[in-house]
């Protein structure tokens, strides 16, 4: 994983934008605000990086980002790797942020990765899903009988009253096992469009009985890849600042 883009919701109007990038290219980290910063006059510039023109460049992860991550020195970092199926020399800060979103409960932000190609060209992501706290008890229960590589379908909500867009995920018996995150739906439904359904394979990657909620199920979706399909291209997600090379 070599670039996240971090999402901003709009305390009054509630919606959710894409404000800036994360890369990294090996070396050192660059962070640029996107045009979605300026979709709002809510926003606002995060912390010492107050310039919206300005790309800031550090050797070091730079705090807004590190400072969602659990230390390495937390007794239970170790079973944090294991929720996440991350092995200890796989466990770069992009990767972390990738899967856990960086969420705090003190804030209004999401960290989410922008999906690449893998090495069969490839559309190949893992991510956790969604909105299981809010489904019934004996959904949940279901959920913890779930075993790695279990076929998973994605459902189309557009009924869903929070977000006409939503994709539930359900199990092959039809039950609802939980949601697709916001920052997959765009992509999920341009590859429920342009691919054969039965050439998009999601499954259960892992389960983690005893893992906070957020944490529970872990999945991992592959597909085709359309000849056409640019991810995370929209207006909003394009960079303030344009940095070569």
């Amino acid at each position: 994983m070599k670039k996240l883009y971090i999402a901003w919701q709009d305390p009054v109007e509630k919606h959710w934008l894409p404000v800036g990038q994360l890369t990294f290219n090996g070396e050192s980290y660059l962070f640029v605000y996107t045009k979605g910063a300026l979709k709002t006059k809510n926003f606002l510039p995060f912390g010492r990086m107050s310039n919206l023109n300005v790309a800031y460049e550090s050797t070091e992860l730079f705090p807004l980002f590190s400072n969602r991550l659990l230390s390495k020195n937390r007794p239970e970092y170790k079973d944090f790797l294991h929720y996440l199926n991350i092995r200890d020399n796989e466990d770069n800060p992009l990767a972390l942020l990738a899967l856990t979103e960086g969420k705090r409960e003190t804030d209004n932000l999401e960290i989410f990765p922008c999906s690449e190609k893998n090495a069969e060209g490839k559309y190949s992501l893992r991510f956790f899903v969604h909105g299981i706290r809010h489904l019934l008890p004996n959904a949940i229960e279901m959920i913890n009988t779930l075993k790695v590589g279990d076929r998973l379908l994605l459902m189309p909500d557009p009924q869903n009253p929070n977000d006409r867009y939503a994709i539930a995920i359900r199990n092959a018996e039809t039950t609802i096992v939980g949601y697709c995150p916001r920052y997959l739906t765009s992509d999920f439904h341009y590859l429920l469009k342009e691919c054969d359904p039965r050439d998009i394979i999601a499954q259960v990657e892992q389960v983690n009985v005893d893992a906070p909620i957020q944490l529970r199920l872990l999945c991992q979706i592959s597909a085709p890849w359309p000849e056409n399909f640019t991810p995370c291209s929209g207006e909003n997600y394009q960079p303030l600042v344009v940095v070569e090379g």
